[in-house]
């Protein structure tokens, strides 16, 4: 069974581009959101199993997005990864010190690429752990 994805990006185009991707090579993605208020609602209700975070939301920081969604999930929440098109050098410290179980460059968005990370985690790990 496919799990679910909730997507966070305030690009409207770039939500519907991600979804249908996702969805065309088998992900289930249960919700789309613009705004981390959005994000922290839908992931509560919807209970998604990854959330895409795009690390420059607007005006909001992606970063401390992924530590809210890890602080909320103390029992095993969701694996938030983390995306952006800008590189992930220029951003590996913030990176490093994140809860999210990785990052992907939004060039390389793939439902293969998001197993692969989230797999990573291993069954039972706690939402920040990493596979090195």
């Amino acid at each position: 069974m496919a799990f679910g994805v909730l997507i966070v990006d305030d690009s409207r185009l770039f939500l519907e581009a991600a979804r249908g991707l996702l969805e065309r090579e088998g992900l289930r993605v249960v919700g789309v959101a613009a705004t981390s208020a959005e994000a922290l609602r839908q992931a509560e209700e919807l209970r998604p199993e990854v959330v895409l975070v795009d690390i420059v939301l607007g005006g909001e920081s992606g970063f401390e997005l992924a530590r809210r969604l890890a602080g909320d999930h103390r029992d095993g929440g969701p694996a938030v990864i983390l995306i952006s098109t800008l590189s992930e050098a220029d951003f590996a410290g913030p990176i490093a010190e994140s809860p999210a179980a990785g990052f992907l460059p939004k060039g390389e968005l793939s439902a293969h690429a998001i197993r692969r990370i989230a797999d990573g985690r291993g069954p039972g790990s706690p939402p920040g752990a990493r596979v090195r």
